[in-house]
């Protein structure tokens, strides 16, 4: 990981969409669709039911931003927050079972799927375990070696796309207080104070920073942020935060920094 303080030109906002399931919607989740400019679309294992998933696929379209694969644990019930040990062959299946699904349901609108982004255990699981977060990533790379695969700011993530040579997209939380060595502290209370969050937002802009749980501040390499809509503010934070900057998908940002956009 880099220690030196630069500041972000270009950065994304990615939501999630398709958290519903049969008679439990979730509709507040298109309020924010016009202040991203990435969704992560859940694929039936831990929300999304066919019909959900055909409605957000649709309303992304219609907004024009970029689409990927929202995949989890197959626990429904528990909203995917429930861990589960698996083989690296479960892994496999389980994972190229749900972006599979979302590529073919995509296709349907002529659209494409850009990215891979694990939910609730799985993304923490992810976050914490370098040979897990290899295992998932090498089966997005069996379904298309385009995608990026979006994992939590860290040296684990970092490592996962140097080994594998995949696309990452390494993301932060606005709402989350982080430890000195970048990772995201499960313990501290998420922060829902908006004007807290947006000075959060100017730091990592300016300096490449986050605050850590000592009251300081850590470096850390963001290229997306995520903006949970669950909070109570969800949809204050993220309007306020398309004032600060306007969001780009992460491939133009990638572009932007290959010169090929200027």
């Amino acid at each position: 990981m880099e220690n030196e303080r630069k500041s972000i030109k270009n950065i994304d906002f990615n939501i999630d969409l398709a958290q519903s399931f049969g008679i439990y919607k979730n509709n507040f989740e298109f309020e924010l669709l016009d202040y991203a400019s990435s969704v992560n679309i859940s694929c039936g294992f831990h929300a999304g039911d066919p019909l959900a998933i055909r409605n957000a696929l649709f309303r992304a379209k219609e907004k024009n931003v970029v689409v990927g694969a929202h995949i989890g644990f197959d626990d429904i019930q528990g909203f995917g927050y429930r861990d589960m040990n698996l083989t690296d062959d479960e892994i496999e299946a389980l994972v190229i079972y749900q972006v599979g699904a979302l590529m073919s349901y995509a296709k349907t609108f002529n659209m494409e799927i850009e990215h891979v982004r694990p939910h609730g255990a799985m993304y923490k699981r992810c976050a914490e375990d370098f040979s897990f977060a290899c295992s998932v990533a090498k089966a997005v790379q069996k379904c298309s070696k385009w995608l990026v695969y979006y994992g939590a700011a860290g040296e684990i993530t970092h490592k996962t796309g140097e080994l594998l040579n995949i696309p990452i997209a390494q993301e932060v939380f606005l709402e989350k207080l982080y430890n000195s060595d970048g990772t995201v502290n499960s313990v501290a209370r998420d922060n829902e104070n908006t004007e807290i969050e947006i000075q959060r937002l100017k730091q990592l802009l300016s300096y490449s920073q986050v605050s850590n749980v000592e009251g300081g501040k850590t470096v850390i390499t963001a290229d997306t942020v995520h903006f949970s809509n669950r909070l109570s503010n969800s949809l204050e934070l993220i309007k306020q935060a398309n004032e600060v900057i306007t969001p780009v998908p992460v491939n133009y940002k990638n572009a932007c920094l290959s010169g090929w956009v200027e």
